[in-house]
């Protein structure tokens, strides 16, 4: 088996800008890009958090420490404002070390964010 790094996608909507919504969309995205791809904590590299100039009220990433990945390094920034481009999307982009092969990667994009990529499947 070989070990290689790989970026894991995932995208989420909220229903509205608040901190728990913010937090708890997060978390969810979050827990199902690890939980489909059996990555552990220790398997993260980085992880990137993008939201939308819509979600204001926390950063996705306190969420993420919330679910002890406080020693992995995590940072945001805000997604380019595209004229009709979908509102209140977090997006993630998860640096991981895995054994799986490109085509065994499982990105996730939950809730509105599903159109986003309806080329990957459910």
């Amino acid at each position: 088996m070989t070990v290689r790094l790989f970026a894991l996608r995932g995208a989420i909507t909220c229903d509205l800008d608040s901190a728990d919504e913010i937090s708890l969309r997060t978390r969810q995205v979050v827990s199902e890009m690890l939980d489909r791809n059996s990555v552990l904590p220790d398997d993260i590299v980085s992880i990137i958090f993008t939201a939308t100039d819509d979600l204001v009220s926390q950063f996705p990433a306190t969420a993420a420490r919330a679910l002890g990945l406080g020693d992995v390094p995590l940072i945001c920034a805000r997604e380019l404002s595209i004229e009709g481009s979908m509102k209140r999307v977090i997006r993630v982009l998860m640096h991981v070390y895995s054994d799986r092969t490109r085509g065994e990667i499982s990105h996730v994009y939950l809730e509105g964010a599903r159109s986003l990529r309806d080329d990957l499947p459910g």
